[in-house]
C-alpha cells in the first residue's frame, strides 16, 4: 500500500515538474530535485 502512494506521488511530482520546467537546464535541475525527494522518501 505504502509502495503505491511512493508511486502514485513521485508520478504527480513528475508531471508538475515536467510542466513547470522551460528549459533543457530546467528539467535537469527538476529531475534531480525529484531524484533526492525520492531517495528520502524510500
Amino acid at each position: 500500500m505504502a509502495r503505491k502512494i511512493v508511486i502514485a506521488v513521485t508520478a504527480g511530482l513528475l508531471t508538475l515538474s515536467v510542466a513547470a520546467c522551460n528549459t533543457v537546464r530546467g528539467a535537469g535541475e527538476d529531475l534531480e530535485s525529484l531524484a533526492d525527494d525520492a531517495d528520502e522518501a524510500i
